[in-house]
């Protein structure tokens, strides 16, 4: 494990949330409060109250400045975005050890909108990522037909495909179909 339990799970989080988005998935994944309600139901957020269109809203809007973490041309760029996004919450870090998970922190106040669930947790733990010097494992998948971004806790960093079953699996049978044409020739 290269951070810890809850940075991990929460750099999940803003991959899946990223990946909602046009930019990444070609299509709008996160279209309305159902799908937002399924996000959070899949991920197991503790102490978030009913969701509504403004709940919806400000996930679109940190999915895209998140996404412009991933993409920042270099640390500077990075700590900037990340440092906005966390500035923008009053951070309230917390030991808990909820839902069978062993002591952890969370950055946002119990009961806080889910926004600002969102912008705390995520945001450190881009925070987390770019503190120790590890901005180059977050990136986008290297499939030519795919934006879709990937946090890469290999330990050798060798993570080049955002799903190994789907766009690993596309290349590298695509590599061995040419490589069989190579032969053959």
């Amino acid at each position: 494990m290269i951070f810890t339990h809850d940075t991990e799970r929460a750099l999940a989080i803003v991959v899946e949330l990223i990946n909602t988005g046009p930019a990444a998935a070609g299509a709008e994944r996160l279209g309305g409060l159902p799908d937002l309600c399924a996000f959070v139901e899949r991920h197991g957020f503790s102490d978030v109250g009913e969701l509504a269109e403004a709940d919806l809203g400000r996930a679109r809007e940190l999915r895209d400045r998140f996404h412009a973490v991933f993409r920042a041309d270099g640390v500077p760029a990075a700590v900037r975005q990340i440092n906005e996004i966390v500035g923008e919450v009053r951070p309230t870090p917390h030991l808990t050890d909820h839902d069978g998970y062993d002591w952890h922190v969370h950055f946002f106040a119990p009961g806080a909108p889910l926004g600002e669930h969102l912008a705390a947790d995520c945001g450190m733990a881009l925070a987390y990522v770019v503190a120790a010097g590890e901005l180059d494992r977050l990136r986008t998948c290297e499939a030519p037909d795919c934006s879709r971004v990937l946090v890469d806790l290999s330990r050798n960093r060798c993570r080049r495909y955002c799903d190994s079953r789907t766009c690993g699996n596309r290349m590298h049978v695509a590599a061995y179909r040419a490589r069989q044409r190579e032969a053959a020739h």
